[in-house]
Formats: structure tokens, C-alpha cells, sequence
């Protein structure tokens, strides 16, 4: 049960820096806010409902990652290192695929709602 706490006590830490000091992260939580209502006005089942908001659960699950890939090579050295430089590009790619993914699920259900069937 103390690992338990811990672990939530360590997560809540980490949420509250990132909403303090990241931006992305702190929109991407403004998102998911937003998204709430909004998925449930539009997913025509409890699935879509959990589908919508689990894709800006994972894009705010990769830009956690990507903030401590930055961090750790932060941490490292923060002179120029090409190696460096591709870690912290790829964290950006992988939020930037995650955000067409969820982009691109929140596109269908939009069409869904709009047409009034599964597409």
C-alpha cells in the first residue's frame, strides 16, 4: 500500500510541474476538459465515448514522455549534441503523430454525429 501512495504522490508531483511549466501539457489538459462534454454529446456509445477521450489520453501520455526525454538529455549536457538534438526531435514527432491520430479519430466521430451513422 506505500508504493501505492507513493506512486501517487510522485504522479500528482509530476502533473503538477508540467501544468506549471509546460505549456503544451497544460492546453493538452484544457483539452481533455473540453473533450469531456463533447464526447459525450457526440460518441453514439460508451466505446466511441472511451475511444475519443482515450486519443487525448495518449497524446497527453506521449508528451509526458517526450518532457522526460527532454529533461533527461537536459540533464545530461546542454551544449549542442546532434544525438541529443535527434532524442528531443523524435519525442516531437512522436506528439506530433499522436495528435494526427486523435485528429484524425475525432474527425470520424464529428462526421459520424453530423451524418447520423457509423461511417
Amino acid at each position: 500500500m506505500e508504493r501505492l501512495i507513493n506512486a501517487t504522490k510522485n504522479s500528482a508531483r509530476a502533473w503538477g510541474v508540467l501544468i506549471r511549466h509546460e505549456a503544451a501539457f497544460r492546453l493538452e489538459t484544457i483539452l481533455l476538459g473540453v473533450a469531456l462534454p463533447v464526447a459525450y454529446v457526440i460518441a453514439t456509445t460508451w466505446r466511441g465515448f472511451a475511444l475519443l477521450i482515450g486519443v487525448i489520453l495518449l497524446v497527453m501520455v506521449v508528451e509526458v514522455l517526450n518532457t522526460a526525454v527532454e529533461a533527461a538529455c537536459d540533464a545530461f549536457s546542454r551544449e549542442f549534441n546532434t544525438d541529443i538534438r535527434l532524442a528531443k526531435d523524435c519525442g516531437s514527432l512522436a506528439v506530433a503523430l499522436s495528435l494526427v491520430i486523435a485528429g484524425g479519430v475525432w474527425l470520424l466521430a464529428f462526421w459520424e454525429w453530423i451524418a447520423g451513422a457509423p461511417v
